[in-house]
């Protein structure tokens, strides 16, 4: 990594109050190049609070933009960090257009040309696609990373149709105690208090409505952009990781949006900037890259950014399996078109006699991370574990390498004696030694075959094909490795278990694996230059000797009891260099019974304290969240305790029923 200190233009920092419609106010903070002429803008537009959260990445981009020519603009959404107004849902339609609000101020601001750039990772990736679909004037491009096109069956909420355990309750815990974090009173002065409880009153756990939304309603349309891509007119660059699970997205949206418009590039990352050097890499010259997309849609400029291929990905080459990966062997490929004419669909037919899927409950400990992060344990160990548990299926790659790009898909004859059920396909690639590495996977709730918008029940005894898509992958596959498909009934704790989770019938003669298979060209340029960032902030992180491992198992024996523990590491504690002391921990559990499916139950717990000496600012945050199940309902169970100078300001729970219509 590369940190640049010199830049063509002098840079100036300013924090401001963007004014709304509604009279509301945003905090904002806007880098900016010191010149006689206006500038582009970018915005950059999150709940996750500037002056503490984001402040050591905002640093390392924001600056960098404004010292190659752009004011540069990181923005707290209402009811978020030191912004005014009250907390909503994650992308309604208040953010939405509080964001458009924003967007037209920056245009009309003596020192912007009136063109408008965003971009973001994850909530702000997402909220850049969707303000761009809102199509306000001034905004005319946007890079959007590890982002979503579908709220219901690509983000944290459900995976074919059935609800996600491991991220859906886990994020809804965390935004409960992000929400619950009080303003700043060395940016909102004596305000802050009043500020936090009138916020507290408002607050309502996430999990509460996205429970209650079990199929592809209006609740999750709205935001969704698959809806009409039509709707996008800015620029898009469509940036993801093989290791992020909003990966697809990026495939959707080269095939959809108009060529001319749309460029796509899909690295080895997990859900991470791919400057930023975490496994896995390599990593490239993100910023360079991005300021090539920047200067030709708000600069006019041309700099050779539309001569790249339509979408650039990586295909890695065969590895073995591990939790972590400092870099992936592999290379660039580029394709001018997609669907890829270098990518032919090839079907891989089962073979055998009707075998009995029946896994147990504890399948799919060793899943990895849902939203891997570069951290040490994210990503899947060996797969034979998991292999064991599940029906295989096995083609041997015999004279020459089989590289794939894009969606694996399965098509499966299966009967099911109960009204529910759910499916998990994963595709691995098995070394010489055995070694089983997970390559992509993909998963179906039975009442969802018809469609995601859908409940309909299986016909008890009736038998069925039923077909669905494994997420987006770049691999290789060596000769002398097997092609492996495993098939579950069960996945814990990334996919929450039916309640008569009684397995199914799958019919390998009437069964098959569809692979995209790429030909391999050896007319591939790509390249991209070496990562360089701005300045670091100077944030200190103190050492933890004492730290939990990030996952850990704990398995009874006797009674067939098995827990998870995760530790999700976003940041732990630290200490800014305007003195304010922030101390963050969180540790997420799941426990099941390997025999029943009633007995799931995930419990995440939060404790996050922020601390000013200088100001005798001192207030701490506590959250607690479990979800259970019976048959019938989901049981969630939520409490919050804020803290100031050790005293308890505000304390709130919930207990809530929930009908398990589809989940």
């Amino acid at each position: 990594m590369q940190i640049r200190t010199e830049f063509p233009h002098e840079i100036r920092r300013d924090d401001v109050w963007i004014p709304l419609p509604d009279g509301t106010h945003l905090y904002a903070r806007i880098w900016r190049p010191v010149a006689d002429e206006p500038v582009p803008a970018l915005l950059e537009y999150l709940p996750y609070r500037l002056s503490d959260w984001t402040a050591p990445r905002d640093a390392q981009r924001h600056p960098w933009y404004a010292g190659n020519g752009y004011a540069s603009v990181r923005v707290d959404v209402r009811g978020h960090g030191n912004s005014l107004g009250m907390p909503g849902d994650e992308y309604d339609a208040q953010e939405l257009a509080d964001g458009v609000a924003v967007v037209e101020w920056l245009a009309e601001q003596p020192w912007c040309t009136g063109k408008v750039g965003m971009f973001g990772i994850s909530w702000g990736g997402f909220n850049s696609l969707q303000i761009a679909a809102l199509a306000p004037e001034p905004l005319k491009a946007i890079v959007t990373v590890c982002s979503a096109d579908d709220r219901y069956d690509n983000d944290v909420h459900y995976m074919g149709g059935s609800v996600l355990a491991v991220d859906m309750h886990a994020w809804a815990a965390t935004m409960l105690a992000f929400v619950s974090r009080p303003p700043d009173p060395a940016q909102v002065g004596d305000a802050w208090r009043e500020m936090w409880l009138k916020r507290l009153e408002r607050v309502d756990p996430f999990i509460h409505t996205w429970l209650a939304h079990q199929t592809r309603d209006a609740y999750w349309q709205h935001g969704s952009v698959c809806e009409d891509y039509s709707t996008i007119k800015a620029s898009v660059l469509a940036v993801g990781g093989w290791h992020d699970p909003y990966r697809d997205t990026v495939l959707r949206l080269v095939e959809h949006l108009d060529p001319s418009r749309v460029r796509g590039l899909i690295g080895p990352w997990s859900h991470q900037y791919p400057d930023r050097g975490l496994p896995p890499g390599p990593a490239i010259g993100f910023l360079q890259e991005t300021l090539r997309w920047w200067d030709h849609w708000l600069k006019d400029e041309e700099t050779g950014v539309m001569a790249e291929p339509l979408l650039r990905s990586w295909i890695s080459k065969s590895h073995p399996p591990a939790t972590t990966y400092p870099v992936l062997p592999g290379r660039w490929v580029g394709d001018t078109e997609w669907p890829s004419a270098h990518v032919t669909p090839e079907t891989y037919g089962f073979q055998g006699d009707p075998v009995r899927v029946h896994s147990p409950q504890n399948t799919g400990l060793d899943a990895g991370r849902f939203f891997p992060f570069g951290n040490d344990s994210d990503l899947p160990p060996d797969q034979r574990d998991e292999d064991a548990k599940s029906v295989c299926f096995e083609f041997p790659v015999r004279y020459a390498p089989i590289e794939i790009l894009g969606r694996p898909r399965v098509t499966l004859n299966v009967r099911c004696d109960v009204p529910s059920g759910q499916i998990v396909a994963r595709l691995c690639d098995v070394a010489t030694d055995g070694s089983s590495t997970l390559v992509t996977r993909g998963a179906l709730n039975l009442s969802a075959r018809h469609g995601r918008d859908r409940n309909i029940p299986w016909t008890p005894g009736a038998t069925e094909d039923v077909t669905f898509e494994l997420n987006g992958i770049g691999h290789t596959f060596p000769p002398g490795h097997r092609i492996r498909l495993a098939v579950s009934s069960a996945y814990w704790p990334w996919i929450w278990p039916q309640p008569d989770a009684e397995g199914f019938t799958l019919d390998p003669a009437a069964s098959s694996l569809q692979l995209p298979v790429r030909t391999p060209t050896t007319d591939d340029t790509i390249a991209f230059e070496e990562p360089e960032q701005s300045e670091p902030l100077g944030v200190v992180f103190p050492e933890n000797p004492g730290q939990r491992p990030e996952r850990l198992i704990i398995r009874d024996v006797a009674a067939g009891n098995w827990r998870l523990e995760v530790d999700p590491r976003y940041g732990g504690t630290r200490i800014y260099p305007d003195g304010l002391e922030f101390t963050e921990d969180a540790l997420e559990t799941y426990e099941i019974n390997e025999a029943d499916p009633l007995s799931a139950r995930t419990k995440s717990e939060w404790t996050i304290g922020l601390r000013r000496p200088d100001l005798s600012w001192d207030v701490r945050v506590e959250t607690r969240s479990e979800i259970t199940c019976d048959e019938n309902d989901f049981i969630t169970s939520n409490e919050v305790t804020c803290k100031e100078g050790g005293e308890v300001v505000f304390h709130r729970t919930w207990e809530k029923r929930i009908p398990r219509t589809a989940g």
